[in-house]
Order: C-alpha cells, then structure tokens, then sequence
C-alpha cells in the first residue's frame, strides 16, 4: 500500500479539481445537473482513482486506475472544451483549467510507463 499524498500527480490533481469547483460556482444553476456535475465528476474522479489504487496490491494494480484516472481526464479536458464553446468558461479561464488538465495527463503518463516498466520485471 502507498500513500497517494506521496504522488506530485496526486497533488496536481487534487489542485485541479478544487479549480474546476471554483470555476463551476459561477456556473447557470440550470447546469447543475448537467455541466457541472459533470465536469466536477471528472475534475474528482482523477485524484480520487489515483488514492483507490495506492490502497491496492502492487504495481499492477496501481497501474490500472491509472489508466481509469487518464480516462477522467481526458473527459474533463473535453468538458472543459465545451463548456468553453458554450460560453460558460472565458478563454482565460478555459485556457488555465485545460492547461493543468494537459499537465496532469503527461504526469499519469509518465507514471504509468514507470508502473508497467516494474511490473514487467
């Protein structure tokens, strides 16, 4: 078992979602249940499947909700999009939250060839 504190992703993740609330609150309260829900699961859903695999067996393990947590971002960098389209987000806004999101990827990323590099030994 690891502690997910330990993971800079884990850190930037978490950053990440408490950006995506901040930037929901302002949200229309019709998209409560629509925009915002969504992207809030998404924004959550990365730093969360990162603690879920810390607490399981090994590496192998660990790897695979990394793969789930790259599968949240990639939805949120898309939500984040359309929210943008929608004109819900300023560029501005969109241009930071999509920023981190691209940030995080390329961490789970990289952690993810560091887990399947030792699980293969």
């Amino acid at each position: 078992m690891k502690d997910f504190r330990q993971l800079k992703v884990w850190e930037e993740a978490h950053r990440l979602a408490l950006l995506v609330y901040r930037l929901t609150g302002t949200f229309p309260k019709e998209e409560l249940y629509g925009m915002v829900s969504q992207l809030r699961r998404a924004s959550f859903s990365i730093p969360a499947n990162l603690a879920e695999g810390c607490g399981r067996d090994g590496d192998k393990e660990l790897a695979r909700f990394v793969q789930i947590a790259m599968g949240s971002a990639c939805e949120l960098e898309y939500f984040l999009l359309l929210a943008r389209d929608l004109r819900m987000l300023s560029d501005a806004q969109h241009s930071e939250a999509n920023g981190t999101t691209v940030a995080v990827k390329k961490m789970l990323a990289s952690l993810l060839r560091r887990l399947r590099a030792t699980s293969r030994v």
